[in-house]
């Protein structure tokens, strides 16, 4: 009999193709999402759609920072384990409204790790981001000196990693802290680059670009993320950090390049300011990822922009 598992943010990009993925190896799944207007609430619904159709998955309405629910759910389903997701993104937008970001992502993630507590998982599992390392030197380690953070979202981030691991060491809650590194595949936040990109070069209009094209990313596709989380329930351990990277960094203008390949049209381009808050570089070191968990992404960008943009084709 698998476990009963708590998936908080379950109807976002991330989490609705765990859940569905969950689903599949056999775990009882409840997925906790308050479906809030950082973007259309109704593309998330469009998400959870196919999970809802299982018998083993239950969707609740309602927000992480509700700790009396948040109880509730842990008495009635018994949960084994929790897998944390829910969260507030977006370097700029936590710019603007960085309290915003203390609640949700500081006092929300204190908030799991009391539920973890009290009601003795076996695992938790936290959602945190490349953002963490700010400006540091790369490929990103995790054994890296963490100095500054380049804005709110991502201290918010480094927040959540120190609070877990002060509850594992008070409390021996087993517990893996994941780096995402620019996750994308279908379902994107209609807010990210490749999303804003496919569907202004779709539609002939212009793409803003922020710098002059040379800051990179390591895009990493979303089967590939899934696979780091569900290792991550599996793996035998107490504590750990983790990148969840492609280990492949890709300059601005290049992704735009090969979208307009895919998509055969042209982009029109409009250089616009750097923005504050966003690093030259990204680009993961997944060694121990591949170690501890058997990591290896599978999915280069090339193919894993074609399948985007089918299913982009699909939805518009």
């Amino acid at each position: 009999m698998k476990s009963n598992i708590l998936v908080t943010g379950s109807a976002g990009f991330i989490g609705s193709h765990l859940c569905e993925r969950l689903l599949q190896l056999g775990y009882n799944v409840i997925g906790l999402d308050n479906f809030r207007d950082n973007y259309d609430p109704l593309i998330k619904r469009e998400n959870v759609h196919s999970a809802l159709e299982h018998p083993s998955y239950k969707l609740v309405e309602g927000n992480i920072l509700d700790a009396d629910l948040v109880d509730r759910l842990m008495k009635q389903h018994n949960i084994d384990i929790l897998v944390h997701l829910a969260a507030l993104a977006g370097v700029r937008n936590s710019i603007l409204t960085p309290l915003d970001y203390v609640d949700t992502d500081i006092k929300g993630t204190v908030i799991m790790l009391e539920a973890c507590r009290k009601y003795g998982v076996s695992k938790f599992i936290f959602a945190s981001s490349s953002s963490v390392y700010g400006n540091g030197t790369v490929p990103f380690r995790e054994s890296n000196n963490l100095i500054c953070q380049a804005s709110p979202y991502a201290a918010a981030k480094y927040s959540g990693e120190l609070l877990c691991k002060t509850w594992h060491q008070l409390y021996s809650i087993p517990t893996v802290c994941l780096r995402f590194f620019t996750v994308y595949g279908p379902r994107q936040r209609p807010d990210m680059a490749i999303h804003i990109f496919t569907k202004a070069i779709s539609r002939g209009l212009e793409v803003g670009i922020y710098g002059d094209g040379s800051s990179s990313r390591d895009y990493t596709y979303i089967d590939d993320v899934v696979d780091g989380i569900v290792a991550s329930i599996d793996c035998k351990c107490a504590f750990e950090l983790l990148n969840i990277g492609n280990s492949n960094a890709v300059d601005v203008l290049t992704l735009v390049r090969i979208i307009e390949s895919k998509l055969q049209r042209q982009a029109h381009l409009r250089f616009l300011p750097q923005q504050p808050g966003d690093v030259p570089k990204t680009l993961a070191n997944i060694s121990k990822a591949a170690n501890l968990l058997g990591y290896s992404p599978k999915v280069p960008l090339e193919d894993g922009i074609e399948r985007f943009i089918s299913w982009y084709r699909l939805k518009n």
